[in-house]
Parts: structure tokens; C-alpha cells; sequence
């Protein structure tokens, strides 16, 4: 999907001040992350936007589900990277994915997760129309006082600060895309926001109204604030509107076949025999959605008997069945799946199976793998056994 606006969500910091064990956006209010809340905005946008996600390194995996269980069917537009040790390292590690077409680039922080969709197309439209950077700001209410260190050390107050010219600055912020990219490069210091680095390059930014709303977690307080504002916690459905489904399939090891498992290519790997590409992985998952929608099985769609099937990879029919569900007026919320072999070894590749597979199916996916303890077919090297859930929603 193309468009000229993208997005980057900075959610790689640490949050050490909310006073919680995880990093801010991963922490969760009202039963939903910091993260899922500040995207949600972006998807009531009228016109689509590239959205990339910068997470802490170790999260990656954990933020492309979230991003993408957010995104839905427009999976598609999502990105996620890993963030540096500042949060400029942060925003040019996002910089870096801008699609070609992207002309406008607005940079907000997760942490203000309850910015509303109107503040965005605030911003976006200042950009578009001007060509400059915008920003938006609330006034500040507060008495301002300037202050300075006493004799003994003491902090005195040295001045009253007219506070008619003075504006708290929210996000996102938004800028020309060639422009603020270009300001990125030539940086030599760190500055406190977007807008300051985008000015130190000589450029106009402009002041755009904000909305109380847009305020930043940042201590416990504004948690407790957001878990008021969020309201009870978040369920998107009902319990009729959910339906789980089991998905199990077994390949044999074919020496003479490469092995496509996940939706990934495993060289130097045995493969597995099939009409198809044999992966277990994504027929095991894709039984488990087609059951869950009550549209029969893998074998009954997509029968061996189709020569359109001969060596197609997992990923089409995963994405005939994402199709099939959305036609029948279901979206996959989750899945989970158990691979049981004792080879290849599915750790070291975990989150690369799972951010395929969360593309494919765009809902979140979760992998695991264990052996057999040496019993049954898999024991003996024979073949994988896969076991898939997974859960979807119907959508009204």
C-alpha cells in the first residue's frame, strides 16, 4: 500500500520513571499496552500511512506483534526496528525504512498513547499545505519561574517568566520528508526534539493547537491518569463474537526436497514431502484458522488434486485462508503453534517465523517447538507433527 505520509512510533525507551518492570509502551493499561493504545489513532486516519514502529532491540518481535494485531488487515503498512541508545539514534533508525513515495513524516512518542486521530491530521495537513515542520502545543497555564543556585547552594528564584510566549510541545511532530531526513544527516549534537533539530537546519516550523488528551506517561500518576482516561479494561469482543480452532498436520523428511517451514527457507535442512512445498507449519496453521471459522480444512479447500497447489509455498495458502475467513466475515486475532520434531532446531529462528507468519495471517503468532523424547515417528527422524490454535473474531 502506497502513500506519502509515514509514521514513526519511538517506543524504545526504557521508562525508568513509571516505576515498572517493563518498558514504558510494553506496559499495559486497561488491558492493552502503551504501544497498541498510541497506534490505534493511527488507523482512523483517513488516508493510509507507512507506520513504523522503533522498539527497544529486544522487543522487536514482541512490538511487530502488537503493531500488527493493531494494524489488521492493513498489516501490510507495518514496520519495526530496533532503536539506539538515544532517542535521535532512535528516530534515524526509523528514517532509515521511509518508503520511496513518502513526502510527509510525522515522529510521535508512544508514551503519549491517548493523542487523538484529529492531532494527527492536525499536524499532516499543517506539513502538507506549508511545506514546513509542525508541531503541536497546548499554552502554558502554570506560573513560570526562572531559577538560580544561592551562596549556600539553596535554589533561589531569580525571575518571573512571561509565559504568554511560551507553549508545551506535544507530538507527533511533522516535517517534509527530504528535509527532516537531510537535517539527520548533518546533526553534530543531540537535541530535546524533532522540532529543535529540524530548526537547527535552518528551517521554519510552525505551531498547531494540541489537545490534552496527547500527554505523556511518564510517572506513576500518569499511568494511574491513563488507566482512568482508557476506562475499564479492553475487550474487542464479546465472547460470541470469538471462536478458537485446532489445526494439526504431519510431514514426512523427503532428503530430495528443500525444507520450507513458517514460511521460510531452512538450507542445509532435510525437507519434507508434500504436494506442495510440505510446510507443516503453515497448514497446520492454516487448518486451524479455516476450523475455527467453520470453513472445513486445508484438504477440503486446497485438495491435492489442484495443479495450481503443485510446489506452492506456505505463504499461499496462508494467504488464500486469511482471505476465505475475511469473505466469511472472520479476522484471526491469535495464533498458536507447537512444532514437534527433533530437528531443524526452531529457536534460533523464532522471531523470524513469527514476524513472517504475524504478516501472513496479520494477528499475532506465537511458536514453540519440543522433541518427543526419542518416541514415535518424530522420535525416530521421520517427520515433523505440528499443532496449531487459533483464535478469530467475527467481524459485524
Amino acid at each position: 500500500m502506497e502513500s506519502s505520509v509515514a509514521i514513526i512510533v519511538v517506543a524504545a525507551g526504557s521508562g525508568t520513571r513509571l516505576e515498572q518492570s517493563a518498558p514504558k509502551a510494553f506496559v499495559e493499561v486497561a488491558g492493552r499496552s502503551i504501544l497498541a493504545h498510541s497506534l490505534q489513532p493511527v488507523f482512523s486516519l483517513e488516508q493510509p500511512a507507512q507506520l513504523i514502529v522503533v522498539a527497544p532491540s529486544e522487543l522487536v518481535s514482541r512490538a511487530r506483534q502488537i503493531a500488527v494485531g493493531v494494524a489488521g488487515p492493513a498489516s501490510g503498512v507495518v514496520s519495526v526496528v530496533a532503536g539506539g541508545s538515544t532517542r535521535q539514534e532512535s528516530v534515524a533508525a526509523g528514517l532509515a525504512l521511509l518508503a520511496p513515495g513518502v513526502r510527509t513524516v510525522l515522529v510521535h512518542d508512544a508514551a503519549r498513547a491517548f493523542t487523538p486521530t484529529r492531532q494527527f491530521a492536525r499536524v499532516i495537513a499543517t506539513v502538507e499545505r506549508g511545506g514546513v515542520g509542525a508541531v503541536p502545543g497546548l499554552p502554558v497555564t502554570d506560573t513560570i519561574k526562572r531559577t538560580d543556585v544561592g551562596a549556600d547552594g539553596e535554589t533561589l528564584v531569580a525571575e518571573t517568566v512571561d509565559r504568554s510566549q511560551l507553549s508545551a510541545v506535544q507530538t507527533p511532530q511533522g516535517f517534509p520528508a527530504a528535509q527532516l531526513v537531510a537535517a539527520y544527516a548533518a546533526a553534530t549534537e543531540d537535541y530535546t526534539d524533532d522540532a529543535a533539530l529540524f530548526a537547527a537546519a535552518g528551517h521554519e516550523v510552525t505551531l498547531v493547537t494540541g489537545d490534552a488528551d496527547a500527554f505523556k506517561i511518564t510517572t506513576p500518576w500518569d499511568l494511574r491518569r491513563a488507566e482512568a482516561l482508557a476506562g475499564p479494561a479492553v475487550t474487542d469482543s464479546s465472547p460470541s463474537d470469538l471462536r478458537s480452532g485446532l489445526g494439526i498436520d504431519v510431514h514426512a523428511f523427503d532428503d530430495a526436497s528443500p525444507l520450507w517451514l513458517g514460511g521460510l527457507y531452512w538450507p542445509g535442512e532435510r525437507g519434507l514431502s508434500g504436494h506442495s512445498d510440505g510446510d507443516v507449519v503453515a497448514h497446520a496453521v492454516c487448518d486451524a484458522l479455516l476450523s475455527a471459522a467453520g470453513l472445513g480444512d486445508i484438504g477440503s479447500r486446497f485438495g491435492t488434486a489442484d495443479p495450481r497447489f503443485a510446489d506452492a509455498h506456505g505463504d499461499v495458502f496462508l494467504s488464500a485462508t486469511v482471505a476465505m475467513l475475511a469473505d466469511a466475515g472472520y479476522r484471526p486475532q491469535n495464533v498458536s503453534v507447537q512444532v514437534v520434531g527433533n530437528s531443524p532446531r526452531i529457536g534460533p529462528r523464532r522471531a523470524e517465523i513469527e514476524a513472517r507468519l504475524g504478516t501472513l495471517v496479520a494477528a499475532p503468532v506465537s511458536i514453540s517447538a519440543t522433541t518427543s523424547d526419542f518416541l514415535g515417528f518424530t522420535g525416530r527422524g521421520e517427520g515433523i507433527a505440528v499443532i496449531a490454535t487459533a483464535l478469530v473474531q467475527r467481524v459485524p
